[in-house]
């Protein structure tokens, strides 16, 4: 059989194992997977030496278009991604103006995105205190789930995220329980961390440290417990979006065992960066909930070593320079998000495979097989026949420095700049089309297409 592409003698990662194998691709799809595949073909890649991997899933990313592209937009967002090896990504509702948080809102974002992503999407609603009435709609245009902040967050500008209130939070998941939505969560107890962080400011203590402890762990348990009881009552599955504890992990994990339909994901920054990190870095690595310290980090890879993290996600949280400074170093007045899409994927694998021990396989499944599984993205995420060809390819010997002049973001500013990661993403298919290349860098145009739940395949 002719296929468009075949792409040869790779480390295949497939369900439950790493085998080496042959992957023929026919119209976007993986049409056969098998030791060897003969015949002609449009293409042929050898991928001799290197891992053969679902294209990653970044569930949690911030485009900030429609109103603040010149934070990221479409085109540089989903370059990056492409770069870092993501295949299909999930917008968060938040950060662009107007926030995705109604149903003319969601279509200004589905114009902003026409002709512009690199790679798949799928579009998350927001839950604010005004919105009650609206999430039937969102829902029935095709988002795949529902974020909500019990931190404090938004500016006064009109059309921004605003966090919800406990009245908000529980109507909200009494609503979205029976849509059968799933409701992601920033678990950090508001009340808490805002009068913790006005107590430091009137001290004048506005260090990177002051702002840690401003943020301790019991608030962000507090909030996760709170999330979970009200969650209990209502039936709502949940979603606790960048955990930062092993003991926010260990509540999560109570809940589950006793029967609540509920996961965890957590951020290359918390495993790779620790308060001391952000002391030495400053407001590049400013995030919220903040960095922990090396014994906090700690307890969160022994979490993920065990299995009990179902995903990694990039909180890519971009903003202009300016945004990241401050002329007395005050930490509370800085923008709180890390830039880190692009390197997602090889710095994990770095470390958690070939440092600490954790398989290929279960390291696929945590960027690609269980996001997929999560948001309900049909025929993504692993490499099996009939799915959508979303293929990385990496080589795991290949060491680089992480330098700007290489990063794609629309703000070429990242935590990571300066690190050595011992491999790399080589090449990056969408859908069977080469968006990525290391010797080429991103290649073609805009292929990218929205992932609606109304239809079980990505639409045009």
């Amino acid at each position: 059989m002719k296929y468009d592409l075949v792409i040869k003698n790779g480390n295949v990662v497939i369900e439950h194992s790493v085998e080496k194998l042959d992957i023929g691709i026919l119209d976007g799809k993986i049409a056969e997977i098998s030791k060897e595949i003969d015949g002609n073909s449009a293409e042929i890649i050898d991928a001799s030496h290197q891992y053969v991997m679902p294209g990653m899933i970044d569930a949690h990313v911030h485009i900030c278009e429609p109103g603040r592209t010149e934070w990221e937009g479409f085109v540089t967002g989903t370059q990056a991604l492409a770069a870092g090896g993501t295949t299909s990504f999930v917008d968060m509702p938040l950060n662009a103006l107007p926030a995705t948080t109604t149903k003319s809102s969601l279509h200004l974002k589905l114009k902003s995105a026409e002709n512009k992503a690199y790679v798949d999407y799928a579009l998350y609603g927001g839950l604010v205190p005004d919105n009650l009435e609206d999430l039937e709609e969102l829902s029935n245009e095709g988002v795949v789930a529902f974020k909500c902040f019990m931190a404090t967050c938004g500016s006064a500008e009109i059309g921004d995220f605003k966090n919800v209130d406990d009245f908000t939070l529980y109507q909200g998941m009494k609503k979205l329980s029976e849509l059968g939505h799933i409701l992601s969560i920033h678990a950090e107890n508001a009340e808490l961390t805002d009068k913790l962080a006005i107590d430091k400011k009137k001290q004048g203590k506005t260090t990177a440290r002051d702002y840690v402890e401003s943020r301790p762990i019991f608030t962000e348990v507090d909030a996760v417990k709170r999330a979970l009881l009200f969650g209990k009552e209502t039936g709502c599955k949940l979603h606790f979006v960048h955990i930062s504890s092993g003991e926010a992990v260990e509540e999560i994990l109570i809940a589950r065992e006793q029967g609540q339909e509920v996961t965890i994901e957590s951020c290359p920054h918390y495993f790779m960066l620790d308060t001391e990190d952000f002391e030495n870095m400053g407001p590049v690595a400013k995030c919220a909930p903040p960095l922990r310290s090396k014994t906090e980090q700690d307890k969160l890879w022994e979490a993920l070593k065990e299995g009990k993290i179902d995903i990694l996600t990039s909180d890519h949280s971009p903003c202009p320079p300016v945004m990241k400074q401050s002329d007395t170093n005050n930490m509370f007045d800085v923008w709180g998000g890390i830039s880190g899409c692009q390197n997602n994927v090889d710095l994990m694998f770095d470390e958690a495979v070939r440092n600490r021990g954790v398989s290929v396989s279960e390291f696929s499944k945590m960027i690609a097989t269980k996001p997929a599984e999560i948001f309900n993205l049909r025929n993504k995420g692993s490499i099996k026949v009939s799915y959508d060809a979303d293929i990385i390819i990496l080589d795991p010997n290949k060491s680089y420095t992480v330098k700007p002049e290489d990063l794609y973001y629309r703000h070429q500013q990242s935590p990571y700049v300066g690190r050595t990661i011992n491999c790399r993403v080589t090449q990056t298919f969408v859908r069977g089309q080469l968006v990525f290349d290391l010797e080429k860098g991103i290649v073609g145009q805009p292929i990218g297409k929205f992932i609606s739940t109304k239809s079980s395949f990505v639409k045009a």
